[in-house]
């Protein structure tokens, strides 16, 4: 996925689950002119810290410098940034659609296109979940927009190291 023609850089932060944490990593970002297009924090298998995905997009050749003073940040265990290759990465997405009974088949058959799963279904809406590859959610929405969408709602990025490298 690109944003005004810079790639996006997926880099995972394990911090301590500590109040500002989050501000602090972002003003680093703002700083360096780099703009965050996606955040996802969960607990890590502790409680006591968190596994932050942030989507950044901006000079490529700054990126290098900002995860070392990211990592450098108190309460901030590791940053890393991870090539798709090397991880597994998914994202979701939730769309609410108008879809009465007359475009109800059509609808269905895109949820099955895409191995989406049907969430909500009254006689005038539906909730989609699409998973999966940022590709196939983005191949979904621009499908999915021939109906009248009423609301959109998307993780970003959630990612994992293959095999017995760390995330």
């Amino acid at each position: 996925m690109t944003t005004n023609n810079n790639k996006i850089h997926t880099l995972s932060v394990y911090v301590s689950n500590r109040p500002g944490v989050l501000a602090r990593i972002a003003q680093v970002f703002a700083r360096r002119g780099f703009n965050i297009e996606s955040l996802v924090v969960s607990p890590g298998k502790d409680g006591k810290f968190s596994r932050m995905t942030i989507g950044v997009s901006g000079n490529p050749d700054m990126l290098q410098q900002i995860v070392k003073q990211v990592g450098k940040l108190i309460d901030v265990l590791s940053c890393i940034e991870h090539p798709e290759t090397d991880a597994v990465v998914r994202e979701l997405a939730l769309v609410k659609i108008l879809c009465g009974p007359e475009r109800r088949t059509e609808a269905l058959q895109l949820v099955d296109h895409f191995n989406c799963k049907t969430v909500d279904l009254t006689d005038k809406s539906m909730v989609i979940m699409s998973t999966g590859a940022s590709e196939k959610v983005n191949a979904f929405l621009d499908m999915v927009r021939t109906f009248d969408v009423v609301e959109l709602v998307r993780t970003g990025k959630v990612l994992m190291a293959r095999g017995d490298r760390a995330t």
